[in-house]
């Protein structure tokens, strides 16, 4: 009899350690659940991101605004005839208004 309570102690605790400790135990469980929490946030942020590169992308294909509104911010553009002011602060940096890659034209 004393057999039979030692054995089935034993079986009893492998069952909890496995409960708790195995490959799909109550931590492992856990951990998923914080992975897959990532995993979200980092679809949500993707998907966001997608959006917005659409809207660009059917406003580069719609009109010329956007491809000079690009042009200008990106590539420093201007029209001819027209006169490009940079604003510098007064600590020497440029303003933020001025933009990435745009240059004084001479």
């Amino acid at each position: 009899m004393r057999f039979f309570a030692g054995a089935g102690i034993i079986v009893l605790a492998l069952l909890v350690w496995q409960y708790w400790f195995g490959e799909s135990g109550w931590f492992a469980v856990r951990d998923f659940g914080r992975e897959i929490a990532q995993e979200e946030q980092q679809t949500a942020a993707l998907a966001e991101r997608n959006r917005r590169l659409r809207a660009e992308v059917l406003a580069l294909k719609e009109g010329h605004a956007a491809v000079e509104a690009r042009a200008r911010t990106d590539l420093g553009m201007v029209r001819r005839g027209e006169t490009f002011y940079q604003v510098v602060e007064e600590d020497g940096r440029e303003s933020e208004r001025a933009g990435p890659g745009n240059q004084l034209l001479r």
